[in-house]
């Protein structure tokens, strides 16, 4: 164990695969573990890197491994791949993490602590409910379509849709009735959990100073602003805003060879919940734009006589993506001089 340099390890829910290597990469010992003995094995070893996957649970078996004293490294699974030999199993796959934590070139992901990650929850869990409430209401639609009840589309606001539709179930058989107030109970008891969670969103973007910084660029709201603090690792991993962007996907996709540039859509390679987020910021700033008459951006009122819009504010977000770094980096507020 002295000789240990580098812990790979495979998780699962139950039974985990070790494989430590020395300095040489090669391999000292494989073992299978359950949870407890894992968290025995951390605790009892001395100080080496400890490698994993960066999935599900990463983050907390992160969190002990550092708390032991550990550096910890979190890999993409796809930095993984190339380093499977042959067949795949779970003692394997820990050999291929060791062997890839080895690379100097590698790219890990930062260990998230509690708190961001209570926010990501919040941030799914809202998003699951605003599917969920789209799901119920489109499902009422199609149900009273069948009896010549066409309502309008109305996806934001669930007791508006639930107010109208009641005013219009007459000619819907009594039976029907009864299923669609079932429905109409969950829209309005959803819409009520994701109103209380846009709340809380916005407060915690009240109250926190860097949150309250990012939204004096436009097109970021409270929204964007807790999301990037909920999504997005500490500046100080991203050399400059151009990798910060790249990090994001929103940089083109490159297929390039024989010193020729090709370059084709985004990569969307990134964080997606912060990336859409971006995009239709950027979006709402070529509305207010185009609503007002002039643009106070100069950079974009070129764009936009000569590019589509999607593709405007596809590279708009890049540019706020960029500009975001400066930004959390150097600790000022936006100033619209100095970006133009």
């Amino acid at each position: 164990m002295s000789k240990l340099h580098i812990l790979g390890v495979d998780l699962a829910k139950r039974t985990f695969a070790a494989c430590g290597t020395c300095n040489k990469g090669c391999v000292i010992f494989r073992k299978k573990l359950t949870r407890s003995q894992f968290q025995k094995m951390l605790s009892d070893l001395p100080p080496c890197i400890v490698a994993m996957e960066a999935c599900s649970s990463a983050h907390h078996w992160g969190r002990m491994a550092r708390a032991a004293g550990h550096d910890v490294r979190l890999i993409p699974p796809l930095y993984v791949k190339p380093f499977v030999k042959r067949h795949k199993n779970d003692a394997i796959d820990a050999e291929a993490i060791a062997e890839a934590a080895s690379r100097p070139s590698i790219r890990t992901v930062a260990v998230k602590d509690e708190d961001q990650q209570a926010q990501a929850v919040l941030f799914r869990t809202r998003e699951l409910f605003v599917r969920q409430r789209t799901q119920l209401i489109n499902a009422v639609r199609a149900h009273l379509a069948e009896y010549g009840i066409i309502l309008p589309q109305q996806r934001r606001n669930g007791h508006a849709f639930a107010s109208r539709c009641r005013t219009e179930l007459d000619a819907a058989p009594s039976e029907v009735i009864n299923i669609v107030h079932a429905y109409l109970r969950q829209i309005e008891s959803v819409d009520t959990e994701v109103a209380a969670f846009d709340v809380k969103i916005k407060k915690g973007a009240l109250r926190n100073g860097k949150a309250r910084r990012m939204q004096t660029m436009p097109g970021i709201g409270p929204m964007t602003a807790r999301a990037v603090q909920a999504f997005c690792p500490p500046t100080e991993n991203f050399r400059k805003g151009q990798d910060f962007a790249a990090w994001l996907g929103l940089v083109p996709r490159q297929h390039s060879t024989g010193g020729k540039d090709r370059l084709g859509r985004i990569t969307k390679m990134g964080q997606r919940d912060v990336r859409k987020l971006l995009i239709i910021g950027a979006m709402s700033v070529i509305s207010a734009s185009e609503r007002k008459g002039h643009c106070d951006d100069p950079w974009l009122a070129r764009m936009l006589m000569r590019r589509p819009r999607m593709l405007v504010a596809v590279a708009l977000a890049n540019r706020m993506a960029r500009r975001l770094w400066a930004m959390l980096a150097e600790g000022c507020d936006y100033d619209i001089r100095a970006a133009a």
